[in-house]
């Protein structure tokens, strides 16, 4: 597959702010570290780690929500590669529709003074690329098609944001989302705020339009096992920096660095008499404006030894495409989801993820 997305050497710093009566800058936050990965076209890369760790940021930053301060971000559309670092404000606006975002809160993400119709419409109209050049008939067509295909009605088009539910606010800005035909989509924890039952419909609606309309999605979220349900390869996050990249199967069942070991370990066993034995790791996070030496992860890692503090490990190759950053990710024997009793919902499937979805997204 071509890649559609390419992210090199991305970094995002934050200025702090000292308490005097000007303000200046007492130093910097680095939320995203020299970031670098790739998504291939129709493909699903999910991103995971605890809160902090610079996930929502990478997303923000790969469509300029937030400016980047180092790096470059490329997306190739057809056989043109937009270099989406270094457009200026005018050229970002029209290639916006090559690129959209599915935000976390659907009570928040909606306007409550628009009905859904101008809701999903609001892209078209700001005239993002070549969609701004249709008319009000041509535009309620598109509204209503990618309404449909969201699982909502036409009817409901008319209505507005407080007489639906989570689930259905939630297809309301998929719809927005996807309005404009977009290459590229970032789905920013798109079912942490719903209820379980609804987390699977949302979840299987989003696989459906990938097959249907050829998406490729950058999944940000905490839950393991909807990772699992749905990205082809998992990029593993710690204090702004990804530690692991590699296909699902990998990072799930053998992992290499040790937070990814923990993280498996952490992830939910529906049977109550299965065995667990969770990770717990030692100490807290570090600040991230004042990040430890070498690896930062070391003060946490009950394998760490003086090189971690010396040097910062870099992200390598161990296996073909299964990257780490550890310097002793050869000689370690880390155990996956199944061998910490974690991973009897994490069933092998066909393709690039696993089949982790409760039964009810199975059932569609």
């Amino acid at each position: 597959m071509s890649t559609l997305l390419s992210v090199k050497h991305l970094s995002v710093r934050f200025a702090r702010k000292s308490k005097g009566f000007w303000g200046k800058p007492s130093g910097f936050v680095s939320a995203v570290d020299d970031v670098s990965f790739t998504i291939s076209r129709g493909e699903t890369l999910g991103v995971v780690g605890e809160s902090g760790s610079g996930k929502t940021t990478l997303g923000l930053a790969v469509l300029r929500g937030v400016e980047p301060t180092e790096g470059t971000i490329e997306l190739t559309v057809g056989d043109t590669v937009v270099p989406i670092t270094s457009l200026g404000k005018r050229e970002l606006r029209r290639s916006r529709h090559h690129m959209q975002m599915i935000f976390q809160d659907p009570y928040a993400s909606l306007n409550p003074r628009m009905t859904v119709r101008d809701i999903i419409s609001e892209p078209l109209v700001a005239g993002a690329g070549d969609w701004g050049r249709l008319g009000r008939k041509a535009v309620d067509e598109r509204v209503l098609d990618v309404a449909l295909k969201c699982g909502l009605s036409g009817d409901q088009l008319k209505r507005f944001p407080h007489a639906f539910s989570g689930g259905q606010r939630q297809r309301i800005a998929i719809a927005r989302a996807l309005v404009l035909n977009p290459a590229l989509v970032v789905c920013d924890e798109p079912i942490s705020s719903l209820d379980v039952s609804i987390q699977a419909q949302v979840l299987n609606l989003l696989a459906d339009l990938q097959r249907a309309l050829g998406l490729t999605y950058l999944f940000i979220a905490h839950d393991l096992a909807a990772v699992a349900y749905i990205c082809d390869r998992v990029a593993v996050m710690y204090l702004g920096k990804i530690v692991e990249l590699g296909t699902t199967r990998q990072v799930y069942f053998t992992p290499k660095h040790p937070y990814s070991e923990a993280l498996m370990s952490a992830v939910p066993e529906p049977d109550p008499d299965a065995p667990r034995r969770p990770i717990l790791l030692s100490g807290e996070r570090p600040d991230p404006a004042n990040p430890p030496s070498g690896c930062r992860f070391r003060t946490r890692c009950r394998y760490a030894t003086a090189i971690c503090a010396d040097s910062v490990p870099p992200l390598r190759a161990v296996q073909e495409g299964h990257l780490v950053a550890c310097h002793h990710a050869a000689a370690l024997k880390l155990r996956g989801a199944l061998d910490l009793g974690a991973g009897a919902a994490l069933a092998a499937a066909p393709g690039g993820a696993i089949d982790a979805a409760p039964q009810s997204a199975q059932a569609r």
